[in-house]
This record gives C-alpha cells, sequence and structure tokens, in this order.
C-alpha cells in the first residue's frame, strides 16, 4: 500500500495518513482497507514518531456508530465461526482503555459471551483477581476485578482483544500470567488490525508451543510500518514546529460551569453493569437490551430542536455504554442526522488542522475521575472545530465530579467549540461486597530485636512473620525477568542483598555528617505537625522498611520534645496487593485508629500513598475496623503526594543509600502464597549474617544528635506548614507520565522518581538509565558511583522536579550485558 492511498480523483477524501507519510517518509504496507482502517499523527514524544490512529475505534476519531461496532460485531462472529462448538464456552478480555468497547462488540458478535475488561481504576472493596503490564501503553498496570473471580478460571477458551497487536508483548504477558493460574487449552487473539513486524510474527507460535496452548488470531487487516532512517530527528523537529498550531482552546474557562449543564436522566436499569470492568454476563446483556429503546428516546427528545449534527462523547474506560446509546440514536433519528462517537483519553498527540492528518483539534482538560490512577491532562480529540451542534458526553458517576465542571474542566471546554452540551450519567457499578470473613483473634505479638531486626526492642515492634530460614533472593536479572514477563510479582522474591564496597560505605557516611542537620529538621518539622494536627499520642505505623527509620526516628523526637513515649510498629503494604490486614486487625484490637499515623520515608510518583488509601478503602468494606486514616506522613514529599511532610525537598536521605543494613537488617517483606496464609502477617526475613556491616544505629544516633541544635527552627517551620495550603499538586506524578511518555517506557511503574526511588533501582532492580537534573551536587554522588560500578549511563536533564529519576526499559532481555557483565535492558 502507497502513502497516498484512500486518495483517488477530484472530491475523493484525503487519506488522513498523508501529512505524516510525506514529512516522515512512513509507509503502511499491507492490505488495501489499511488506509480506511488506519491514519497517522505524531507522539508528543521524542523517542517514538509516529501514532496509528484507528478511524473505526471510536476512540480518538468521531465515526459513525454502527461503524464503530460493526467492525466489532463481525471480529466476534469470526471467532465464532472459527472456535465452532467451543463458542459457546468462550469468555472474552478487552482491555483498557482502548478497547473496552471493542472487546464488548467482540463479546456480542460471539453471541453474548461473558465479558470483562481490564481496568486501571482500582475500586474499594473489589480485590484483584490478577494484573500485568503493558508495555507500550501510555497509562499504568492493568487490574482484572471481576465480580466472581470464577469468570477466568473456566476451560473454555479466552478470547483476548486489543485494538492493535503490533509487538504482542501485552497480550503474551496477559497469558503467561493467567495460564499460571488458570490454565486453558486454548486462547483466540482479536484486533482490529496486526501491524507485527516480521521479527515478531513467529513470537506467537513460539509462545504457544511453550505453554502447551492453541493460540489463534484474528484480525480485521494486516500491514506493517516502514519507518525509514532518521524519522525520529524528523518527528522531534516536527514537533517542536507544529506544537504550537493546534486550534487555540480559549484562554479562560468557557461558559459551563457546574449546574450550567442540562443532564438528561437515563434511567438506567438498576443493578446493570456500566461495561465490563467487574464482568458483564448474560443476563446483564439482556436486561440492557430491553432497557435501551427507552434511554435513546430520552436523549433524542432532549436534544436541541436545530441539532443536526451529534456527536456522543464517551470517558476513557466508559466505552460501550456510550456506543450503544449513539448507535440507538443513529438508528432512532434516521437520515436527517449525523450521529458521531469517539471517547476522552489520556494518550498525549500532537494535533495539526490538515484534511491529511489523523488529529486536527484537540481540547485538554484534567482528570476528573474518582478514583483516578493520578492526575493529569485528558484529551478530546477531533471535537474542536468539526461543526457539531450539540454534544452529550456520557460519563459514570465516579467521573461526575466538581472537576468536570469546574472552569477548565471537560464540560467547559466542550461548551467554548460546541453550541450546545449535553450530560448523561451512567451509574458506576461497584459489586456487592462479599461477606466479611472470620478471623482468629488471637495474632501473634509484635517481633522485636535483638530476636528479630538489630533496633532496641523499645524502638519498633514489627507486624511480620519471620521468614528468615527460607531461601527467597534470586538474582536481580532473573527477578527482573519474571516481574515484567508477568510471571511473578516483586513481592513473592528478594533481591540478593547488595553488599556495599569500601568507597560506598565511605560515601554514606559522609553523606550523613553532611544531612544529618537537615534530616533532623524534616524528623523535627512532620513530627511537631502530627502532634499539632493528626494526635497528641500518635500510634506511629511504619511501612516496611524504608518508613521505619523515619518512625523509630519519630518516636524518638517525640520523647526528646515533649516527653512522650510513642507506640511504634512496622507493617508491610504492597503495591498491587494492598497493605497486611491482620496487621490492621492487630492494631485495630490494641489501639485506636483513629490514633494511628502511618509513616514513610519519602515519596516517588505517590504509588504507596493511593496504594494504601485504597487499601483502607478496602479493609473497611470488607468488614474490618473503621477509623484508619490512610494519609501518610513523610519525612520528604518531593513529589507533592501527601499533606503531612517535613520537607518537599529532593535530597540525599542515606538510609535509601543502603537496605537491610541501615533498616534493622530486615529485608523488604514478602507476599507469597505458600508461606503467608490468610491469618499470618506478611513476611520478612533478619539477616543475622550481616552484623557487621549493620549501620542502623548509627545513622539514628547521628541524626538524633542534632535535634537539640535545630528544635527551635523545626518547630517554627511546623507552625508556618500548618497554616499553609499543603494540598497536594501531584506534580511527580505529572512529571513522571512525560517522562514515560518521552522515554518510550510508557509503563509508570517503571519509572523511579527521587533520589530515593532511584537508588533502589540502582540496588535490587535492572536499570536502563540515570536522569540527574542539571547541577545536582553532592546529593548523587552516591548515584553516580552506583551508576558506574553497575555500567548505568547517566544523562543530564534540565527540567526534572527531582533531583534525579531512575528508568527501568519495559523490554527486558536475558543475555544482554553492560561494561561490569550484568545483564542490561534493549
Amino acid at each position: 500500500m502507497s502513502n497516498d492511498s484512500g486518495r483517488g480523483g477530484e472530491g475523493d477524501v484525503v487519506w488522513s495518513g498523508a501529512w505524516v507519510a510525506e514529512r516522515l517518509g512512513v509507509e503502511l504496507a499491507g492490505e488495501e482497507n489499511l488506509g480506511e482502517l488506519l491514519g497517522l499523527a505524531l507522539r508528543r514524544n521524542p523517542k517514538r514518531a509516529h501514532l496509528l490512529v484507528s478511524q473505526v475505534l471510536g476512540k480518538h476519531v468521531p465515526q459513525r456508530p454502527s461503524v464503530v461496532h460493526g467492525h466489532g460485531h463481525a471480529l466476534g462472529r469470526r471467532v465464532r465461526e472459527l472456535l465452532g462448538k467451543e463458542a459457546r464456552t468462550a469468555v472474552v478480555l478487552g482491555y483498557a482503555e482502548t478497547a473496552t468497547g471493542l472487546g464488548h462488540c467482540v463479546a456480542d458478535g460471539l453471541g453474548g459471551a461473558p465479558y470483562l475488561h481490564s481496568t486501571r481504576r482500582p475500586v474499594a472493596g473489589v480485590a484483584p483477581a490478577g494484573g500485568f503490564e503493558e508495555s507500550h501503553s501510555h497509562a499504568t498496570s492493568h487490574l482484572l476485578l471481576p465480580a466472581d473471580p470464577g469468570l477466568l478460571a473456566g476451560e473454555g477458551p479466552l478470547v483476548l482483544v486489543d485494538d492493535e497487536f503490533s509487538t504482542g508483548n501485552t497480550v503474551l504477558n496477559t497469558v503467561r500470567a493467567l495460564h499460571g493460574r488458570f490454565p486453558r487449552r486454548r486462547y483466540v487473539v482479536v484486533a482490529l488490525v496486526d501491524m507485527r513486524s516480521e521479527e515478531d510474527a513467529g513470537r506467537l507460535a513460539e509462545f504457544a508451543a511453550e505453554i502447551g496452548a492453541r493460540v489463534d488470531l484474528v484480525a480485521g487487516a494486516s500491514g506493517r510500518v516502514l519507518l525509514p532512517d532518521g524519522v525520529l530527528e524528523k518527528g522531534r523537529a516536527l514537533v517542536e514546529r507544529y506544537e504550537g498550531t493546534t486550534r487555540a482552546e480559549p484562554p479562560g474557562p468557557g461558559p459551563a460551569a457546574l449546574g450550567e449543564v442540562p443532564r438528561v436522566e437515563l434511567g438506567w436499569p438498576a443493578g446493570v453493569p456500566d461495561g465490563g470492568r467487574h464482568g458483564f454476563a448474560a443476563g446483564d446483556r439482556e436486561r440492557l437490551e430491553a432497557a435501551l429503546p427507552g434511554m435513546v428516546a430520552r436523549l433524542a427528545e432532549a436534544l436541541p430542536a436545530a441539532a443536526r449534527r451529534v456527536l456522543v462523547l464517551g470517558n476513557e474506560e466508559l466505552m460501550y455504554a456510550p456506543l450503544r446509546l449513539a448507535l440507538g440514536l443513529e438508528e432512532a433519528l434516521g437520515e436527517d442526522y449525523e450521529v458521531r462517537y469517539s471517547t476522552t483519553t489520556r494518550s498525549p498527540v500532537l494535533a495539526v488542522d490538515d484534511p491529511g492528518y489523523a488529529i486536527r483539534s484537540r481540547l485538554v482538560f484534567p482528570a476528573h475521575d474518582e478514583p483516578a490512577d493520578g492526575p493529569g491532562e485528558r484529551y478530546a480529540y477531533n471535537v474542536a472545530g468539526a461543526g457539531f451542534d450539540a454534544v452529550l458526553a456520557v460519563v459514570d458517576s465516579a467521573g461526575d465530579t466538581p472537576a468536570l465542571h469546574a472552569p477548565g474542566g471537560l464540560t467547559s471546554r466542550l461548551a467554548a467549540h460546541v453550541p450546545h452540551v449535553l450530560l448523561a450519567v451512567v451509574p458506576s457499578y461497584t459489586p456487592p461486597p462479599a461477606p466479611p470473613v472470620e478471623r482468629p483473634s488471637m495474632l501473634p505479638e509484635p517481633l522485636r530485636g535483638p530476636a528479630f531486626s538489630s533496633y532496641a526492642p523499645e524502638e519498633v515492634g514489627w507486624l511480620l512473620q519471620d521468614l528468615s530460614e527460607v531461601t527467597l533472593e534470586a538474582p536481580t536479572e532473573e527477578r527482573e525477568e519474571a516481574i515484567q514477563s508477568g510471571g511473578a510479582h516483586y513481592a513473592e522474591s528478594l533481591p540478593v542483598e547488595y553488599q556495599p564496597s569500601e568507597e560506598y560505605q565511605a560515601l554514606f557516611h559522609a553523606a550523613l555528617t553532611t544531612s544529618a542537620a537537615r534530616i533532623a529538621r524534616a524528623v523535627g518539622v512532620v513530627t511537631e505537625t502530627v502532634l499539632a494536627e493528626r494526635s497528641p499520642r500518635p500510634v506511629l505505623v511504619s511501612l516496611a522498611r524504608a518508613g521505619t527509620p523515619v518512625g523509630v526516628l519519630m518516636r524518638r523526637w517525640g520523647l526528646f520534645r515533649h516527653g512522650l513515649d510513642l507506640p511504634h510498629y512496622a507493617v508491610s503494604i504492597v503495591r498491587g496487593r494492598g497493605i497486611d490486614a491482620n496487621a490492621l486487625r492487630w492494631l485495630a484490637a490494641h489501639h485506636d485508629p483513629a490514633d494511628v499515623v502511618f509513616v514513610d520515608g519519602w515519596t516517588g510518583k505517590g504509588a504507596i500513598t493511593r496504594e494504601l488509601a485504597a487499601a483502607v478503602r478496602d479493609f473497611e468494606a470488607a468488614g474490618g475496623a473503621a477509623g484508619f486514616d490512610p494519609e501518610i506522613a513523610v519525612l520528604a514529599d518531593p513529589g507533592s503526594c501527601v499533606r503531612t511532610y517535613g520537607t518537599r525537598d529532593d535530597f540525599l536521605i542515606p538510609s535509601a543509600c543502603l537496605n537491610s543494613t541501615v533498616s534493622g537488617l530486615i529485608s523488604r517483606t514478602v507476599l507469597r502464597a505458600d508461606l503467608v496464609g490468610p491469618d499470618d502477617f506478611h513476611g520478612a526475613k533478619f539477616y543475622r549474617e550481616l552484623a557487621g556491616a549493620d549501620v542502623s544505629a548509627a545513622f539514628l544516633d547521628a541524626v538524633s544528635a542534632r535535634f537539640a541544635e535545630v528544635a527551635e527552627e523545626a518547630g517554627a517551620r511546623a507552625k508556618e506548614l500548618l497554616a499553609a495550603d499543603r494540598t497536594p499538586t501531584w506534580e511527580g506524578w505529572a512529571a513522571v507520565e512525560r517522562i514515560s511518555e518521552e522515554y518510550g517506557i510508557h509503563d509508570v511503574n517503571l519509572v523511579k522518581p527521587g533520589v530515593g526511588e532511584t537508588t533502589r533501582v540502582l540496588l535490587r532492580r535492572v536499570p536502563w538509565k540515570i536522569l540527574a537534573r542539571a547541577g545536582a551536587g553532592a546529593d548523587l554522588d552516591h548515584v553516580r558511583l552506583l551508576a558506574a560500578q553497575r555500567g548505568v549511563p547517566v544523562e543530564e536533564a534540565g527540567d526534572l522536579p527531582y533531583s534525579c529519576v531512575g528508568l527501568i526499559h519495559p523490554r527486558y532481555t536475558r543475555g544482554a550485558t553492560g561494561a561490569d557483565g550484568r545483564a542490561v535492558t534493549r
């Protein structure tokens, strides 16, 4: 297929990939209909030049609802023909965010197969049944949250649906993760387009042989993207040149504001899910079909009389419900009306107002769903300037927040460009909570030193179980491959403890001497803030293990400054798995939950902040004690993720320089089903054999010795903060999203911001490169030393809100080595 595919004689429509193709020399090679399905745009990303834009998905490009539904339905019919009798036992799994509606349409075409889609939105009270990483995605990890976990445990075929099949990594990661828990004999991969390279094309058959299952592929069209040399440089230059040429958005808010957007009461049937986030069964489909005519009639009646060009605009993962409403309107209104359908998205794309370019305009607005997986910009493409008379925005109730209607929010952005904006809200479906599970009332007492940890027994009680006699360590490279392939969770094993060289130990002691007073001041500020604002006698609960030295120091400050003997415990929290619920039960049985203050060392992008909030909600929803405040108090908050902190500077905290030897000789925590039962605390190891290298007490004593000299300054600073606006801005999260996009990583879990997180990357992951803020000085000496020892490049960057950022490449491959012989990424 040539670059001018889709173009013909006078009056024909210009191919929406022509602009990029002509300027970058990009070609689409493949079936003749490829140009009808795909356009091209430029990513706002210096590491990747082009973006394939589907014309029939209903995401970036408004399209007739019948076309969008028809393509998905046709793929479902093809799968039904392929499976034959097995189609009756098939389950369909779609991918968030782009393919949630497509997967549902495939399930329709399969004859109403049960449907589930992955989600990036955690839901209180619903425990994940699984999850996986999407290596090419702009956003975060996927969660699987079926109301009935048995949906994934059947023996029938699993049909996996995505809009584009490019490298195949996402699908293989998913199948590998699910096959390990719920093995099946057959899988079918479905995509609108198959754009794999020749190198990737053979991987599917190899993978099927590896797992011992049949894996088929069904695609609407196939082809390849041909990229010339120098395409990245040309792409960067084009982005710089055209970034400011997009149709201008209004400098201020549009006329829409809270209460001014007319609402259409849909009459959504009670109990019917808004989509497949928790599963969508045959009974749900029947009830939706029965209710659709009435809902469509209400929408048609609410449209302004003069509106002839109407856009139904869905919201991110909420694609199928708006699509079915739009399809009903298209059928009900007839040929005198032009009904189109698209949805908002989180993917940043350059907009260029040219008929040969796929993204001609862009509306930008802040995220408005709760709980969002992080703040940031959201986008509506090809809406402004498209000549619509009315836009019907369809959101779920979790997205119907003040941010939706605020100045600069989605409704005001739409109203600035479209004469009429209406809003329809679909109730967000949350499965009924599972009945509370009875737990034994006799949980073990906390572990204490010297039997467990090198800390004094009064300094901290560990709500953990001792796994010191279990072999849990694995080489870093093997752990990285298992984690990124989806075959293992990071908390199921331990990295081999890094043994610092004499040079590195000397650097630690020098850093401690330099920063002890600064740390002491931050300890004082955060402790005084907690005492004034949270509780006069707080129960300190540190998140093991980075938070534990900080918890000990806060306890010491309370004793030094106020004569308070504060209780202090350490508990486990695991990203993607939540906090140790048994530890919360123990705390609730021995203390008032309202007095508990969770403590951590520092914030990176705020993942643990969100994890803890979700975990506490889930704990209460499952019948656990109420009253725990999930807000974390931290020593340093460079990501601006919390309200209670000692400083927001990103500086070297020496306790981040080492692993167990600065944290009481305790490993990071472990959560593995064969070791941790439903009535057990999470586990950890006590590395008694490392006692000769232990500097835990030295670190605490060096900081505590500076309390007296910083006491007055810390108290004054705490008073300033108590009177100030400390609302988190999450600017760190926005920076991580930008870095993720710019460096082509696209999984924010592999971007580790801040000195502390970067140090962790170098000590126990397989790093790709380090970004250091230009001009950062001695605070990064240990980072540069570790990077040099591991053969990891350090690049200077001028616009980092952090001192440094550690990057882990998502495409980890074994066998590649760096200058020091260690495996690296490619």
